[in-house]
């Protein structure tokens, strides 16, 4: 959900200036902020999380911005910011790109250096932050339309920044599931603007959004491998993605997305089994970690895989490292002494 966040009304100015830079450090990014006056400074930020990408607005007392590469490299979220100057005027630069934005968007990158300065009013700005890898164009030519001033008064510029300004309007009245859908939407309107920028409008959305999108869920599933709850369906709402839609994104994948799921799961219980640091643990825990419920239907679905049931696996596995080791202390030992046995606890649980 949105959340606004406001200074102390009552604090000083310097104490109002102080809290901004520490909440652009940490909720943005590492920069340099000054302004020509901190006693009648004022300024709020609100934050929206919209799944895929994150909408923010800043309000602000002049102020000017410097990101250095020191500041690059202590810390960079790798993002696009896509910025939409409502009220007032800002200076941008970036990219050797030098631009006045006024009424207008403009497109920055965390991990290259920029300066930007509003020192005349109060100034008023929605972002939008796109992780780098979100984003279905190329980088080299985006990197073209940095701190470029890009129009918003006509065409899918107007839109986008329409857009942006009514997510930052009733934003925090959406419920969660649908903020994740306006993300996408968000991201589908942004990528098809710069890639009319580019010259380009068909390499847009396409086949290059699914292949993201692929990636995403891949990347989704991996993280939540562990969570019983991790279905098709799950995975379409949280993608905003209808369930037809989702087995449509997997129609040219070599498994379909259960089949995906399942055999990942099995894999990762696979190699914890034949890991002799987990010898201790019984078959049921190790299956549970890996999103297994049923310990009989994990067994059943395991020996479908490998041919042997999960005890089996486990037996096998560590009797090799163990008759290895009894090998080596039947030669003589020309070092020191030879190791003592080695023993490994019984397993006696049933998968």
């Amino acid at each position: 959900m949105g959340s606004l966040v406001l200074p102390d009304a009552d604090a000083a100015g310097d104490d109002r200036f102080d809290w901004f830079c520490e909440t652009v450090y940490r909720d943005f990014m590492p920069v340099m902020l000054s302004t020509p006056s901190t006693a009648d400074f004022r300024a709020g930020v609100r934050e929206l999380d919209l799944g895929v990408v994150r909408l923010s607005s800043v309000a602000c007392s002049p102020v000017v911005s410097r990101r250095t590469p020191t500041h690059v490299r202590r810390a960079d979220p790798e993002y696009l910011q896509l910025g939409f100057v409502s009220h007032g005027e800002v200076r941008v630069s970036q990219h050797g790109n030098d631009s006045v934005i006024a009424g207008g968007l403009v497109l920055t990158d965390t991990s290259r250096p920029s300066e930007g300065a509003c020192t005349d009013g109060r100034i008023e700005t929605v972002v939008l932050h796109i992780p780098r890898q979100s984003l279905a164009l190329s980088p080299d030519r985006v990197a073209g339309l940095l701190a470029r001033s890009l129009p918003a008064d006509a065409g899918s510029g107007a839109i986008l920044a329409d857009f942006l300004m009514t997510l930052h309007a009733q934003g925090p009245r959406c419920r969660p599931e649908e903020l994740r859908a306006l993300g996408t939407v968000a991201l589908d309107l942004t990528t098809a603007f710069l890639a009319r920028r580019l010259g380009d409008p068909g390499e847009a959305p396409g086949e290059a959004r699914a292949q993201e999108t692929l990636r995403r869920i891949y990347r989704f599933v991996e993280t939540n491998l562990g969570d019983p709850g991790l279905t098709p369906e799950a995975i379409a709402d949280r993608h905003s993605l209808s369930v037809r839609g989702l087995h449509r994104l997997f129609g040219d994948e070599p498994r379909t997305v259960a089949a995906h799921i399942r055999q990942s799961r099995l894999e990762h219980a696979h190699a914890d089994l034949a890991c002799g640091e987990l010898s201790a643990q019984p078959v049921h825990v190790i299956a549970a970690r890996w999103g297994f419920s049923s310990a009989t239907g994990f067994s059943r679905a395991f020996r479908a895989a490998y041919g042997i049931t999960p005890v089996e696996h486990r037996a096998s596995s560590l009797v090799a490292p163990r008759h290895a080791e009894d090998r080596n202390t039947a030669r003589p030992a020309h070092h020191g002494a030879s190791a003592g046995p080695r023993f490994f606890a019984g397993d006696s649980a049933t998968a």
